[in-house]
């Protein structure tokens, strides 16, 4: 986090792929909001207006839920995959995170088996 706030950064992007989840918690509606609750209090942010939860896909390779829940630096947003029991979760904020704690937060939230993740700093005209 010392490079983010060295190299005057407007944002942090966090892209996180889970891999065989606990199907029962990605399946459930439930299990969803109270995952939104949990990370926005993980990565010390502040929710905007109420969570976005919607279960669809008529074609089972990308039947499930997508979330959203605004923050009031920006998103956190997910998509589920029932078909492999995967999921994409983004996190954007200007306001630091620890892209490392908010990782291992939906490793274990989601009892996936395999997790990878990269942070990408936005505002910046160089790659880090």
């Amino acid at each position: 986090m010392k490079t983010y706030e060295n190299k005057d950064c407007w944002g942090i992007s966090t892209s996180i792929d889970l891999q065989n989840c606990n199907p029962d918690i990605i399946r459930s509606k439930e299990k969803m909001e109270e995952f939104l609750i949990a990370i926005v209090k993980e990565i010390n942010m502040k929710a905007f207006s109420d969570p976005i939860i919607v279960r669809f896909g008529d074609n089972p390779d990308v039947t499930g839920y997508s979330i959203a829940q605004l923050i009031e630096t920006s998103l956190i947003s997910g998509h589920f995959a029932e078909k492999d029991n995967s999921a994409y979760i983004d996190i954007f904020s200007c306001k630091s995170f620890d892209p490392n704690k908010a990782a291992l937060f939906c490793k274990n939230f989601f009892g996936a088996v395999t997790m990878k993740y990269t942070s990408l700093f936005r505002g910046v005209n160089e790659n880090i």
